[in-house]
């Protein structure tokens, strides 16, 4: 062996050795109004989405994977911090102040990018922010070392609000004929990966896709040219894209040799708007914006090759707030109990470790909405069916279609009682919604 081909060597099994031995990458797919009944792991057959299929049979799919809030902020806010929203006031979506209050998730709170950074880690967000405009709350002063989207929601081409910062901290239209977010996401990250690829890194990939408006380049309209409902059309569409851009970080992982040691998280924000863009909730009842299972519970999966099974179900319930403390135990960093988080350490659930179930209970507000999630049980507040609590049986009635509080009076207190005490350690909203018809500021 001549001297350059024994250097070459010694570099390549050097680089191999510290890719095996370094903390693992964490990547958070979050898709937009996503009903429960799409994908192909859901069990879609109209709509083929193979590479984020691909992420439920290499790990696990959770069967009640819940979100904290069945609208697009109220979720990525208890998302970055672990802690229910509501904690802090951020129960909705913008809209009216209560004093001089922005809308923005609150400075007060640490973000899952200011964890991770501050153990060394290299972060990025791209995609829908939505969790503020002002500079301090942009995610460029949330933890993420980059930030390559726009700051809400947006249309697909030409979004008039977009940052660039690694041009600019300052939010610029697009102009350009051929942008369309779903793909230029998909290219950014690529970039991310192949230029972070020795370095452990958390990307946040949250997609404005598949949120209104529909809209979709005719690469993808294409594909889909036997649906002839227009509308149905281009949420295929949509999502074929997603799925595209999802497959193309996946090889990205491959070809750098670092899927292995990528936690990969992909899941819905909320429930679908039904019938607004066509979004199925699949047999759930109850919509995006409503505390009934089609509001909150969404399509869910997570894959670590190696170190969680693979093509198995999660049936327990867990929550998107359970992301950041077990993507935090994953890379060995520990939680401290000052931080105050509601979301848990799942790896032990997922390995098979414990048998327990993750949470005692689950809880929501959204407004003069709410409900509780205990064992097979839940009782729930929600429009369209006014604000009497009911009572539902989820092992029996997924659907939530017979009401159980005339025969089952105990358990109807017992939830009262144990949501009341919960709720009473809630903040008050610091804005109310303002779209009509929303849920309004109101105590319980």
């Amino acid at each position: 062996m001549n001297l350059l081909r024994f250097f070459a060597l010694i570099l390549v099994t050097l680089t191999v050795a510290a890719v095996e031995t370094r903390k693992p990458n964490v990547i958070i797919f979050l898709c937009d109004d996503v009903g429960w009944g799409e994908f192909g792991f859901q069990g879609n057959k109209q709509i083929p989405t193979p590479h984020i299929d691909s992420i439920a049979s290499n790990g696990i799919r959770f069967t009640q994977g819940y979100v904290s809030g069945p609208y697009c902020s109220p979720t990525r806010a208890g998302l970055l911090t672990g802690r229910y929203q509501t904690r802090f006031g951020h129960e909705f979506n913008e809209g009216g102040a209560a004093g001089n209050v922005r809308f923005g998730l609150p400075l007060t709170e640490r973000t899952i990018a200011d964890r991770f950074k501050a153990e060394g880690y290299e972060t990025i967000a791209i995609g829908k922010w939505h969790l503020g405009s002002a500079a301090p709350q942009l995610p460029m002063k949330r933890g993420f070392d980059e930030f390559f989207g726009t700051v809400a929601n947006t249309a697909y081409f030409k979004p008039q609000a977009f940052v660039d910062s690694r041009k600019s901290p300052e939010a610029h239209p697009i102009v350009a004929d051929d942008f369309y977010t779903t793909d230029a996401y998909a290219a950014r990250a690529v970039d991310w990966i192949g230029r972070h690829k020795t370095k452990p890194f958390l990307l946040y990939f949250p997609f404005n896709a598949q949120h209104a408006p529909l809209q979709a380049p005719e690469k993808y309209l294409n594909r889909f040219k036997n649906i002839t409902d227009e509308k149905r059309r281009a949420f295929a569409a949509i999502m074929s894209a997603m799925d595209d851009a999802v497959g193309n970080v996946l090889a990205a992982l491959r070809e750098a040799k670092i899927e292995e040691h990528t936690l990969i998280w992909f899941l819905s924000d909320n429930g679908g708007p039904t019938p607004s863009t066509s979004s199925q909730n699949g047999p759930l009842r109850g919509l995006k914006a409503t505390t009934l299972e089609g509001g909150v519970r969404v399509p869910f999966c997570v894959q670590w090759k190696g170190n969680i099974p693979a093509g198995k179900t999660f049936t327990q319930p867990i929550i998107q707030l359970d992301i950041l403390p077990t993507s935090l135990a994953a890379a060995g960093i520990k939680t401290e109990a000052s931080w105050k988080l509601d979301g848990v350490n799942l790896m032990p659930h997922l390995t098979g470790e414990s048998k327990l179930p993750p949470h005692d209970a689950l809880y929501w507000r959204f407004g003069v909405q709410w409900a509780i999630h205990k064992g097979d049980w839940k009782l729930v507040a929600s429009r369209p069916d006014g604000l009497t609590p009911r009572l539902f049986n989820l092992a029996d009635d997924i659907g939530e279609a017979k009401d159980l509080t005339a025969t089952h009076a105990d358990k109807v207190k017992e939830l009262q009682s144990a949501w009341d005490k919960w709720n009473a350690e809630q903040a008050k909203p610091l804005w109310t919604p303002a779209p009509a018809g929303k849920a309004k500021n109101k105590k319980k």
